[in-house]
C-alpha cells in the first residue's frame, strides 16, 4: 500500500527571507524555493497534503534570551509564509510556538485524521526546526524523510554535516534522507 504524504515546509516566512534582516540563512533559503515549488506541485498531483508550519513567537519569547534575535513575531507580516512559495487556500498554514511543527499544535491529530502515513520535510533550518520536526514525526509513528535538496541551514557546511549525520541511521527506512526526485518516484 502506498504511503499518503504530507509535505511539511518549515519556517519559510517573510522575516527569514528578508535580506534586510541580515540572517545568514536567507541566501540559502532562497536557493531552495524552486525545488520546493516543484515538489509542492508533485505532492498535490499525488493527492498529498501541503502544510506550512511557521515560527510564531512573542517579542518576549524565552528563545530570544540567548543569541537569537526576535523574528517571526505573531501577528506581523514577517511571520507570514513567503509569497515566493506556491501556497493555496486548501493548504494548512500552521503557526507554531516553538521549533518542532508538532510542539504545541494539533498537527499529529490533523495528519492522522487525513490518513497521512509519511511526512516529507523541507524548509529551514535543517539542523534545528527541520530536524526537531523530523524527530517528532517519527515519535508520532510517521515515516519521515528530510529532503536534502529542499532544506537549508546557516551555511553549506552545516547543512551537509546534518544530512551526512542522518543519512545512515538505525531507523532507515522509517527515517531517511532523500532528494525531491527520490520522493517523487515514491509518490
Amino acid at each position: 500500500m502506498k504511503d499518503k504524504t504530507a509535505l511539511l515546509i518549515i519556517d519559510m516566512v517573510k522575516d527569514n527571507l528578508d535580506e534586510n534582516n541580515n540572517f545568514p540563512i536567507t541566501t540559502f533559503a532562497k536557493k531552495i524555493i524552486p525545488s520546493i515549488n516543484r515538489l509542492i506541485k508533485e505532492v498535490r498531483k499525488s493527492n498529498g497534503l501541503i502544510v506550512f508550519p511557521t515560527d510564531s513567537y512573542t517579542e518576549k519569547d524565552f528563545i530570544f534570551k540567548g543569541k537569537m534575535k526576535p523574528h517571526s513575531i505573531r501577528g506581523t507580516k514577517g511571520a507570514e509564509v513567503t509569497e515566493l512559495l506556491d501556497m493555496e487556500k486548501e493548504d494548512l498554514w500552521l503557526p507554531k510556538p516553538k521549533f518542532s511543527a508538532f510542539f504545541g499544535t494539533n498537527l499529529n491529530q490533523w495528519l492522522k485524521e487525513r490518513g497521512v502515513t509519511r511526512c516529507a520535510i523541507a524548509g529551514i533550518a535543517a539542523h534545528f526546526c527541520v530536524l526537531t520536526t523530523a524527530m517528532d514525526a517519527i515519535c508520532y509513528d510517521f515515516k519521515t524523510i528530510i529532503l536534502k535538496d529542499c532544506t537549508a541551514a546557516f551555511s553549506e557546511s552545516i547543512h551537509e554535516k546534518t544530512i551526512e549525520i542522518f543519512t545512515k541511521n538505525p531507523l532507515y527506512p522509517l527515517f531517511k534522507i532523500a532528494s525531491a526526485d527520490e520522493l517523487i518516484q515514491e509518490l
